[in-house]
């Protein structure tokens, strides 16, 4: 018999959530690194965010025992602690606007990654989405003029590549086992913070500043842009393919260049204006694509 899909008007709208949260996290990344060495706020932030999601499965009384430890510790691995410690580096030299635009080429990689292993196709108007949005990503790179260092730019790809691999992981284990989402999201965000932990020790650096730009940043960092942005992503690739859940989140570099411009200065050129054009548009046709409805059989 014929079973409907899941309506995608929640995904959809947390995936506005999650733009709004992490676009503008990037600018708060950005301060940060200018009191603290990067492994160093990579690990508090981290670290303080797991916590918090403990506090939540205590007080909510679920089970804290993890389920698929393999799974859970490799998409935290690379999910946090790849995503977070590649891209928190890279905005040491490079600007909060490009460095976010470079880690989000990970809907690219997470195509390719859903098509090699979770077997999902391309559908309709997403073929022209992807066209679109690697169009408005390059004119938002100009390669000719790229500021930053070059390790800068290999620093910020390797965490969208981190990214899209612990987006899959997450994406075929939820598929074969039934999984507390909470409880999920706390044990992969302890597996991403212990190699974060571990550079932030052996690493030598300067002590940090507790200024307030420093603790506003951090705080932000900890609740909004870790705990519940974990919760969003897991919840939008529990509704939508990877795929989809992947090229959706193009709307959080185009929030990252606006809110760098507004409060760091970083005025985006004629290129980059139109290079979020062409993503808005992508965004537009992807959201049409994933309402339409899908059903599913039951054997």
């Amino acid at each position: 018999m014929l079973k409907p899909a899941p309506a995608r008007w929640p995904a959809l709208l947390a995936l506005l959530a999650l733009a709004l949260i992490w676009g503008y996290n990037w600018v708060q990344m950005k301060i940060a690194v200018q009191y603290a060495s990067p492994f160093e706020f990579a690990a508090l932030r981290i670290t303080l965010g797991a916590a918090s999601l403990f506090l939540a499965l205590l007080w909510l009384r679920k089970p804290l025992c993890p389920k698929e430890f393999s799974a859970t510790f490799w998409a935290g691995f690379l999910q946090i602690g790849g995503v977070y410690g590649f891209a928190t580096l890279a905005l040491v030299s490079g600007g909060a606007g490009r460095t976010s635009v470079l880690v989000y080429t990970m809907p690219l990689w997470t195509l390719l990654l859903a098509w090699i292993f979770l077997r999902e196709r391309v559908h309709g108007l997403q073929w022209l989405a992807i066209a679109l949005s690697v169009a408005g990503l390059l004119l938002i790179l100009d390669l000719p003029h790229l500021h930053g260092t070059i390790a800068s730019q290999v620093l910020a790809l390797l965490a969208g590549m981190c990214w899209a691999g612990g987006a899959i992981i997450a994406k075929q284990v939820r598929q074969t086992v039934k999984l507390d989402l909470l409880s999920f999201t706390a044990w992969q965000t302890v597996a991403g913070a212990v190699p974060l932990v571990l550079l932030a020790i052996v690493t030598p650096s300067t002590p940090i500043v507790w200024s307030q730009p420093f603790i506003v940043a951090l705080v932000y960092n900890i609740i909004p842009g870790t705990a519940i942005a974990t919760l969003l992503w897991l919840f939008i690739l529990n509704r939508l393919s990877a795929g989809t859940a992947g090229l959706g989140v193009l709307l959080n570099p185009v929030i990252g260049v606006l809110a760098a411009w507004i409060q760091l200065g970083e005025k985006p050129t004629a290129l980059e204006a139109v290079g979020v054009g062409l993503i808005a548009i992508a965004l537009a046709l992807n959201a049409l694509q994933a309402m339409k409805p899908r059903p599913s059989t039951i054997p």
